[in-house]
């Protein structure tokens, strides 16, 4: 038997997110909207915690269902929808994603995968 990767998942996710954070940290959402780098470097860290949400529901349905306050599926989903229409992303849901959604993401995470 392998040992539960949740932990590293977590780390991953909660390493993405705090990243996306300080990556837009002093800009205003306007510099953002301008700055390319920047929207680069945020929307690597959205397809990181995409993936490592998918890995936890792929492989752990009982800690997922266990920890349904916490958004897997729309982390999923935005993965989702940056891989597959990159040229398409919404960069004003992007920013107030991190603004909004990352903090409020962070405080809920789990910290002791048991």
């Amino acid at each position: 038997m392998t040992a539960s990767r949740i932990g590293d998942y977590l780390d991953h996710i909660r390493q993405a997110a705090a990243d996306a954070i300080a990556f837009v940290e002093g800009l205003s959402k306007e510099e953002f909207l301008e700055d390319r780098r920047t929207q680069q470097a945020v929307v690597v860290s959205l397809i990181i915690m995409g993936e490592a949400s998918t890995k936890l529901m792929d492989q752990y349905p009982d800690f997922i269902a266990s920890h349904s306050q916490i958004p897997w599926r729309s982390m999923r989903g935005m993965r989702n929808r940056i891989a597959h229409g990159y040229f398409d992303i919404n960069l004003e849901v992007v920013w107030d994603t991190i603004q909004r959604a990352l903090p409020d993401l962070l405080e809920r995470l789990p910290v002791d995968p048991a």
